[in-house]
């Protein structure tokens, strides 16, 4: 059996208020991370990224904004998630 342990702050919560990218089960979508739940996270002026040519790059080589203020997206279709450009 294993003992699983929560660590505040860590996760999700660890990137509020920063630029990530949100790998989700069928698209990327990237913004400003301003909020968390147990089953939305919220970002601010999101984008969908259609092509991200190089991680080396400055930004991404396809995104396009969304056209709303925020984006809500649910926890479970997130499959990996980063620090944004």
């Amino acid at each position: 059996m294993i003992k699983v342990i929560e660590v505040k702050g860590e996760g999700l919560e660890a990137f509020l208020n920063q630029k990530v990218i949100l790998f989700c089960a069928n698209y990327f979508y990237a913004g400003v991370l301003t909020g968390v739940n147990k089953t939305f996270v919220k970002l601010t002026d999101p984008q969908i990224v259609y092509e991200t040519g190089p991680f080396s790059d400055a930004k991404w080589k396809d995104a396009q904004s969304l056209n709303v203020p925020e984006l809500y997206i649910r926890i479970p279709m997130i499959e990996s998630f980063a620090r944004g450009k």
